[in-house]
């Protein structure tokens, strides 16, 4: 790394060498996942690993964090060549990560969840007052406002985001990773962690930080690192490294315009739901359709309503008023099973936990929404040697890496994962699709490839709900769009009207003329 830093471009830092990877290795059965890689985090920076998804980034901060060990090479913590050998052992060091999968319990408080296997004792026992007093203290020096008495399992994802960032300050730190710490959170939560990450910069903490948003980089980046196929390939420095020289640094290759160009061309009305209320609250109200050949794009902020909305026209969310219709048939109430038969796709937003089944592979996964139809099944048999065939079709069409349909999903990145779900819109007839969040934790090339492939189900006459909390992509591939806001639809914009400035205007409640 140090031939590196005297490159033109590169500019020196005051901070000394934190932490120091040489040549490091890691390989999993039929995979490299890790090869010979060196890197180097500066104290008081924030240094950037940037890759396509599957490039080694979550590999190498598994084992930067003590959570994954190395087949080969070593990892030096201020100068000095230091195992890892578990999470533990790393936090001990003031080595804390925040991955980008939560690894909370759900059934415990936001108190328990933050001291959990560190909890402060007295005389031997649990010391219930100080983790009071220090939980607090946490959240407050981060502006989360959390309850400590809540349960997890009762917090939305963008306040189980927060536990997660604030579990890393339970003890001092030296070195921070934040793998994705944004995707969840609404813009002044995002500002919020920004200016505690510049704190941490005045004290000398090392952050290594993993994003795909280009404005994240520039705003809070010092140094960018770029892994590709597992190997290091560049380190560049943030505020002098065009966008279009990261990106083919990143893929080997030129990537042009992002979003594609669509010619809509609406016909017939696929779905229509009227003043939808939910049982519980978090729609009041809400009416649109779709028609085929159109992307609908639905607009908020976290928690403003537009996933239940969906949830509730495909029969996930109890309605408790309101009507739908899918293709001129009312559907009202029905389970989603029906829907499903019927021409209706949701892919959900919490790929994890609600989207995909980890543990079982790629040709389960991706036929899933299938099985009764041809060529997946005969009857009642089920035909696995047409699955096997048409699911590699499908892994090969979609550029899955590796193409190995009968791996775990569970051992795929979070690219490769996405891409397996979005695979099941293929395998039948679908009228209407719902994409919730579809590019959240992707890199720049696969969210290229699923903008392409959302804009091609469209030419082909599906009608596509765009639930995105990701401004552009709202902007970019609607011909349609409304804003939620507290359960509630504040406005329609069409065409040339959707704009940043008349969507942005909508987020929040309006005043009375």
């Amino acid at each position: 790394m140090s031939s590196q830093d005297s490159e033109e471009g590169i500019r020196p830092s005051d901070g000394y060498p934190l932490l120091q990877t040489r040549n490091l290795t890691k390989h999993y059965p039929g995979v490299t996942a890790l090869d010979d890689v060196d890197f180097e985090l500066r104290a008081g920076e924030v240094h950037v690993l940037f890759g396509e998804n599957g490039a080694g980034k979550s590999t190498l901060i598994s084992m930067l964090a003590g959570a994954n060990q190395p087949n080969g090479g070593a990892i030096e913590f201020k100068g000095k060549e230091t195992p890892l050998h578990s999470v533990h052992e790393a936090r001990d060091l003031g080595i804390s990560a925040v991955f980008q999968e939560f690894s909370l319990i759900p059934q415990l408080t936001v108190l328990e969840n933050l001291f959990l296997g560190a909890e402060p004792t007295r005389g031997g026992l649990l010391d219930k007052k100080a983790a009071l007093q220090h939980g607090q203290d946490i959240l407050d020096r981060l502006e989360f406002h959390l309850p400590l008495d809540r349960r997890v399992d009762r917090l939305t994802r963008a306040e189980q985001q927060m536990v997660e960032i604030a579990k890393a300050f339970r003890s001092d730190l030296s070195v921070l990773i934040l793998d994705e710490p944004t995707a969840s959170l609404t813009d002044h939560e995002t500002e919020q962690l920004f200016k505690l990450i510049g704190r941490l910069k005045a004290d000398g903490v090392g952050i290594v930080y993993i994003t795909h948003r280009m404005a994240e980089i520039r705003q809070i980046g010092d140094r960018i690192t770029v892994l590709r196929d597992g190997r290091y390939v560049d380190t560049v420095d943030a505020a002098t490294t065009s966008e279009d020289a990261l990106v083919s640094l990143m893929t080997g290759r030129v990537v042009g315009q992002i979003f594609p160009d669509i010619q809509f061309e609406p016909g017939a009305e696929v779905l229509r739901a009227e003043d939808i209320v939910t049982a519980d609250d978090a729609v009041r109200g809400a009416s649109l359709s779709v028609r085929r050949g159109e992307i609908v794009g639905l607009a908020g902020l976290v928690g403003s309503g537009k996933s239940s909305f969906v949830q509730a026209c495909f029969g996930a969310r109890p309605i408790s008023g309101g009507r739908v219709w899918l293709k001129e048939r009312e559907v009202t109430g029905q389970p989603t099973a029906d829907l499903l038969r019927d021409g209706f796709l949701y892919l959900p937003a919490n790929r994890h936990t609600d989207g995909l089944m980890l543990m079982r592979s790629v040709r389960e996964n991706m036929s899933l929404a299938a099985l009764n139809t041809r060529p997946f099944s005969r009857g009642w048999m089920l035909d696995r040697r047409a699955e096997s065939r048409a699911v590699d079709e499908l892994a090969e069409r979609l550029s899955l890496s590796p193409r190995r349909v009968e791996r775990a999903v569970e051992h795929f990145s979070g690219g490769n994962q996405q891409k397996v779900m979005l695979a099941r819109s293929l395998t039948r007839d679908f009228d209407l699709i719902a994409f919730d969040e579809p590019t959240v934790g992707v890199d720049v090339g696969t969210r290229a490839a699923i903008y392409e492939f959302i804009a091609q189900l469209c030419r082909n006459g599906v009608g596509i709900l765009l639930i995105s909390s990701d401004l552009p992509e709202i902007l970019h591939l609607s011909n349609r769009a409304f804003v939620f806001y507290r359960g509630h639809i504040q406005t329609e914009l069409t065409g040339a009207d959707i704009t940043e400035e008349n969507v942005l205007a909508h987020f929040f409640e309006r005043e009375a003329a």
